[in-house]
């Protein structure tokens, strides 16, 4: 049965709704990185500037005598932010990918239990474990540096790879493996050969996801950083706004300068992303 012209127009009236409410903000935050002081502040908002105003990228970007403590501050909290989350993906794709495909593979009393239990611990709240964290962070030495946020955001990164990846590899079909078994292949030789090929797409997703994960969160770095040589960029924006005023602009431009990596990221593995989690949504 085919939709009348009015369910077609009301459909299309309720598409246009949902995209307006979704990117209106994103451009407002453009138009704001652009736009004057002046022009922010008017009554009512200019939609469109009257004059542009890249000053606020180029004190982030190339940083002068003149440029404000916070755009330099920003431009290093945005390389740390990279760092960081790089190496979280990174060093969460080398511990889960081994864990994830030992769990959907290797028969084992209590799998599942396990499983269960790995998925319980993305249940806690972050605020209710910060105390003990701080506590054994400060002992050792490790507060206000790259490396603590890094095992911090493992904690939180790797259950999520291990609960995704397991499925992934649950969906390859065990006699591909079975037959790489008969030619003479151990276990990690499969692994390696023949179960991360096939995964790929699942693996570039689990990537991204945890890449993100890593770049937005902003509750450890405010607790566990407090200088320029750890700081995190959700935390570097929220500190455009101070105590008698707010520098619109700024924030605006460090939240689009925040956004690029990770439309970067997306674009550049749209393919892989759309594969893997449709790969994903299948399972044996």
């Amino acid at each position: 049965m085919h939709p009348s012209r009015l369910e077609r127009f009301l459909a299309l009236l309720v598409t246009v709704f949902i995209l307006l409410v979704i990117f209106l903000p994103v451009a407002w935050m453009v138009i704001s990185s652009v736009s004057p002081r002046e022009e922010l502040l008017a009554t009512p908002p200019h939609w469109i500037p009257e004059r542009l105003d890249l000053s606020n990228y180029t004190d982030i970007l190339a940083p002068s005598a003149e440029s404000s403590n916070m755009a330099t501050t920003f431009r290093a909290a945005l390389i740390n932010s990279i760092q960081v989350a790089s190496a979280v993906t990174a060093i969460g794709l080398l511990l889960s990918i081994p864990a994830a495909y030992a769990l959907a593979r290797i028969p084992m009393r209590g799998g599942r239990t396990t499983m269960t239990a790995i998925l319980a611990t993305r249940m806690l709240p972050a605020i209710s474990t910060v105390i003990p964290l701080y506590l054994v962070a400060s002992s050792l030495g490790l507060m206000d540096t790259k490396a603590v946020l890094v095992v911090l955001y493992l904690s939180f990164v790797l259950p999520f790879n291990v609960w995704i990846l397991s499925g992934f590899f649950g969906t390859i079909p065990r006699e591909i493996e079975e037959a790489a078994h008969i030619d003479g292949a151990g276990r990690l030789r499969i692994l390696v050969s023949v179960v991360l090929p096939l995964a790929r797409p699942g693996i570039a997703a689990t990537a991204i996801y945890s890449f993100l994960l890593a770049w937005d969160e902003f509750f450890f770095p405010l607790i566990f950083t407090s200088t320029r040589d750890a700081k995190m960029v959700p935390v570097a924006i929220s500190e455009f706004t101070g105590r008698h005023a707010v520098d619109f602009g700024a924030m605006a431009t460090g939240g689009v300068l925040a956004a690029v990596p990770v439309i970067i990221v997306v674009l550049v593995f749209n393919k892989l992303i759309v594969t893997g989690l449709t790969a994903g949504a299948v399972k044996e």
